[in-house]
């Protein structure tokens, strides 16, 4: 499958990349910089240049793919217009360009954040949801954007806390729920398992406008998930900005449709692989 894929030089995408690659797929990534891709290019992966918030930059990098794997965020540090520009109509601007195209399948990697905080209730796909940051509430408003366009094939895949395969996400983390109390529950996926979510809806031919949580089975605590970076428990003193936080995905509906089965279903597991 000819696929394009946005966000390649981050921690998602990149990975991501290089594994859709490996498997035989020809992979083209949308970049801003050349320079910054280089590795992907090694790796096999065409480049690219466009940005999401140049609607007439993207007209190219659609142009002959199958598929658009659309993994490019603003998250950590956006101010709510940044995050609305880029994540909300920089989608906008991308799915329209893969309409005109008539790109056949449109994958989109959403963050479960978009549920808002559950008291750290279990929520399925049906949930209703009301996220207050501006990260959630752009992504949010992109899902509706891509569900309401006539004609694009659109799935989404909620993702949690996405660790593993050398990334420092969890060491970056640890500042941001130093505050969080030591028992709150974290939903988590590998990158391998991300990778695999997109690579099965890629493939099956599953129904359109399909939502799926992805997740791996076990959601660790927070001193458990610290102490994989070896850094002390939180302290708890922010329970009501971890409040935001407080949710669980359900993640049987990616498993029933599309045979999901994560590879490392609990952290310990990608501790003991070494790929943590």
């Amino acid at each position: 499958m000819k696929i394009l894929i946005t966000g390649a030089t981050g921690k998602v995408g990149s990975r991501l990349a290089r594994r859709l690659a490996e498997r035989g797929d020809q992979v083209r990534a949308l970049v801003r910089d050349r320079a910054r891709a280089e590795e992907l290019r090694t790796a096999g992966v065409e480049l690219v240049k466009g940005d999401l918030l140049d609607a007439e930059s993207l007209g190219a990098a659609v142009r002959g793919v199958e598929a658009v794997v659309h993994c490019a965020a603003f998250f950590r540090g956006a101010t709510t217009e940044q995050a609305h520009a880029v994540n909300d109509l920089g989608t906008q601007h991308l799915a329209r360009a893969a309409l005109a195209a008539k790109v056949k399948r449109f994958v989109f990697t959403s963050t479960g954040l978009v549920y808002g905080g559950k008291g750290g209730k279990t929520v399925d796909e049906d949930e209703p949801c009301a996220p207050v940051d501006a990260y959630p509430l752009s992504k949010l408003a992109a899902e509706c954007f891509l569900f309401g366009l006539d004609g694009l094939d659109a799935r989404v895949l909620r993702l949690p806390f996405v660790y593993g395969d050398g990334d420092p996400h969890i060491a970056e983390a640890v500042p941001m729920m130093r505050a969080f109390p030591a028992d709150k529950r974290m939903g988590i996926a590998h990158h391998a398992d991300v990778a695999q979510a997109v690579a099965r809806v890629l493939d099956a031919a599953s129904p359109a406008h399909r939502i799926y949580n992805v997740i791996d089975d076990e959601a660790p605590d927070l001193t458990t998930v610290f102490a994989s970076v070896g850094a002390p428990p939180p302290d708890g003193t922010n329970a009501e900005r971890a409040a935001a936080f407080d949710v669980i995905m359900d993640g049987r509906r990616v498993r029933q449709d599309l045979g999901f089965a994560p590879k490392y279903p609990r952290l310990a597991d990608a501790i003991a692989a070494g790929t943590a």
